[in-house]
């Protein structure tokens, strides 16, 4: 989805908006870069020639210029200049949830918590989305896992886990919803729990994930929502997800979060 303004003026229906919101931003680099109409990929004039357009100092620009390339939204090369990119929201997210873990690592739990409702939320309207060719990937990622599950020297298949997440919300058009999505399994990884071999559970997680592809392959997207719930449930042998510890502000707060009922005739086995 392209967020940049095309054509001289505002967008038709929304008067004065874009000034604004660009006087929230406090960066006389991203405020030129948000109102240049250059397209995604389009060279953007130099540092110097911007500094005397803005009336601020090359050195200044160029520390906003590495904030615009942190949050994705240029590119620099030696050759190529400076680049525009277009809108990604998971370079900020990505950012900021980076810094929470390392400030707090019990911070994934409350961000799984949000991942949980993201996914229960808007399962209904993802689903209904998938291609014939998304649900014969979804398949193949099922088998591929359970291959390296059977092998004699066991895999964990964690890039299939993640790819069959975000392959069922794909579809989505709000970037923010699978931006969010994402951020989760960077953030999965990068408190090792891609890492967590316990036979029993993986074979427990992946056994739900082969229902759960049944289920969409097969039009039932009701009875695999009610898979994905109880599928969920088994993040709390992790110690996180529903039920586990959140920082807020310096200390530590217990809470459980109510996942939609499942019928009792579903089991995991």
């Amino acid at each position: 989805m392209n967020f940049w303004p095309r054509g001289p003026g505002p967008a038709p229906g929304f008067g004065r908006w874009p000034v604004v919101i660009l006087s929230q931003v406090d960066s006389a680099f991203l405020r030129y870069l948000l109102s240049a109409r250059v397209e995604p990929g389009g060279r953007l004039p130099s540092l110097e020639e911007i500094s005397a357009e803005v009336g601020i100092s090359v050195g200044k620009l160029r520390e906003q210029l590495e904030v615009a390339r942190f949050l994705g939204l240029v590119e620099v090369g030696p050759r190529r200049g400076i680049r525009k990119k277009g809108y990604n929201f998971v370079p900020a997210v990505r950012l900021s949830l980076m810094i929470a873990l390392s400030l707090d690592r019990n911070a994934f739990a409350a961000y799984s918590t949000l991942r949980i409702h993201l996914e229960t939320s808007f399962w209904d309207e993802a689903v209904v989305l998938l291609t014939d060719e998304d649900k014969a990937h979804l398949r193949a990622l099922v088998e591929r896992a359970w291959r390296k599950l059977n092998e004699p020297r066991v895999q964990i298949p964690h890039g299939e886990h993640r790819e069959l997440h975000q392959t069922i919300f794909r579809r989505l058009e709000n970037p923010f919803v699978r931006g969010l999505l994402e951020v989760y399994w960077d953030g999965y990884e990068a408190v090792e729990l891609n890492t967590y071999a316990d036979y029993e559970y993986l074979t427990e997680v992946w056994t739900y994930h082969r229902r759960l592809v049944e289920a969409i392959c097969a039009d039932d997207f009701a009875g695999g929502k009610q898979l994905l719930i109880e599928h969920m449930r088994l993040l709390d042998k992790l110690g996180v997800a529903h039920e586990g510890t959140a920082s807020v502000t310096g200390r530590t707060a217990q809470r459980r979060v109510a996942l939609p009922a499942v019928s009792p005739d579903r089991t995991g086995e």
